[in-house]
């Protein structure tokens, strides 16, 4: 479904090795950056997007989302988390492939909009091979580049205290074994497979022997939620004997193709440990504080080593699925917190938001920026289409204290544009509008 893409970005001020660099041709082939220029310096290409005026960045890596949830916004809004996850448990045992396929779509389409190029999916587990196979169809008819983790339990527990909804698990051994199916059918798109555990809870020891044996043997990521609350540690401690990061480290589901999602209530010994085993982070602002669980210690990970991506969470959570957004909040979020307002400013939250966590997701890294060779997942701005965003004394000040959607000119994935001017050009706003109408009562 893939189309021709750019040849020639033109006259566009680029963020490359960390500096803002005016008057720049860009120049794609084959998918990627082959080279950049002064403008005019070399013949532009048959496919040219006009970038006068606009500023060109890298796309964002939303390193965290639940898709199903874009047809679950403001669902339990004020519920503590595990009432919280019931609510949304109760809609996840009624989702369809139909519904699965419409709401990855337009959750795909909402994150491109944003200016997120990839993403990663988290996958609740299910008992439908059907359901994950709808998801993986929506992906690859989004164009977005995306890492789909296939959710898998095997400790039933209703109440999700120590284990996982036994309406919505599958024995592992077909989970996995329908993992492989997906891979083959992800073959030669731009979507990759992962695994996605629910939280240390759901998985026997038994369970997260085969889990890292099957992900080490095909080199796949797993994602997890850990430590969200004090859920995990109280649990882990009264089954288990010991707190959620220890028992993972015993149980050798510690290591470097791990995501740990949220970590709000990790501790020192806790970074200690997830920087030892080359552990990865996905931090959540705005779903910490929607659902009132607390503010991750970001600088404190960052500086005890730990690698650190940027997620905005499921809509069920979060209510949207704009990285820019959450890229903002996150800055701010740690700034009221420690009471320092040169924190974490535009170079520390786009270095997450772009490039956090993308070794550990398997992902291409391209810190700085821009340059020759990366994979051309590219989002054109121009500030100028909205004046609550002028002047722009500072491009990387605006692109962190001003900018959102609607100064997104247009989205790139491997050169094919996706999004111009906010809409999605594969996809039509009224289909997606459509595949969302189960939701209304």
């Amino acid at each position: 479904m893939t189309t021709p893409g750019i040849d020639t970005i033109t006259d566009v001020t680029v963020l490359s090795a960390g500096r803002w660099q005016a008057g720049t041709d860009v120049h794609l082939a084959d998918g990627r950056i082959s080279a950049l220029v002064p403008a005019g310096e070399l013949p532009r290409g048959e496919r040219v997007l006009d970038g006068c005026g606009g500023h060109l960045t890298p796309g964002l890596v939303n390193t965290h989302t639940h898709l199903f949830q874009a047809g679950l916004r403001g669902i339990g809004e004020g519920l503590p988390l595990l009432a919280w996850l019931g609510a949304v448990g109760e809609e996840a045992a009624l989702l369809t492939p139909e519904r699965a396929y419409a709401t990855a779509a337009a959750a795909a389409a909402e994150a491109l909009r944003s200016g997120t190029t990839t993403l990663v999916e988290h996958m609740w587990p299910h008992p439908s091979p059907e359901v994950h196979d709808a998801v993986l169809r929506a992906l690859r008819d989004s164009g977005v580049r995306a890492v789909l983790c296939r959710g898998v339990a095997d400790r039933a527990d209703r109440s999700r205290k120590w284990g996982f909804d036994p309406r919505l698990m599958q024995p592992l051994k077909e989970a996995l074994a329908h993992t492989d199916e997906l891979i083959a059918a992800a073959r030669d798109s731009r979507v990759g497979v992962g695994i996605a555990v629910p939280n240390p809870r759901c998985l026997t020891p038994e369970g997260m022997a085969a889990v890292r044996a099957y992900a080490d043997e095909r080199g796949l990521p797993v994602s997890l939620h850990l430590l969200e609350t004090t859920t995990d540690d109280t649990m882990c401690r009264e089954h288990a004997g010991t707190g959620a990061v220890d028992h993972l480290e015993r149980a050798g589901f510690l290591w470097e193709r791990l995501l740990a999602v949220h970590c709000v209530e990790l501790d020192a010994a806790g970074r200690e440990t997830l920087a030892r085993h080359g552990v990865g982070i996905s931090y959540n602002p705005l779903s910490n504080m929607r659902l009132g669980s607390g503010i991750a210690p970001v600088p404190q990970m960052l500086a005890a080593g730990l690698r650190v991506g940027l997620g905005v969470d499921g809509a069920a959570s979060n209510d949207t699925q704009d990285m820019l957004e959450a890229m903002r909040i996150g800055a701010y979020l740690q700034r009221a917190a420690h009471r320092k307002a040169d924190l974490l400013g535009f170079p520390e939250m786009f270095a997450l938001a772009s490039n956090g966590a993308n070794q550990v997701l398997g992902l291409e890294e391209r810190p700085g920026g821009i340059r020759a060779g990366m994979q051309a997942d590219l989002v054109l701005h121009r500030f100028d289409k909205d004046y609550a965003c002028l002047p722009v004394r500072d491009p990387g000040a605006t692109l962190l204290t001003c900018a959102g959607s609607r100064t997104v000119a247009a989205v790139m994935v491997d050169g094919e544009v996706l999004v111009r001017d906010g809409e999605h050009v594969r996809l039509p706003s009224k289909e997606l509008a459509a595949g969302l109408s189960f939701t209304a009562a």
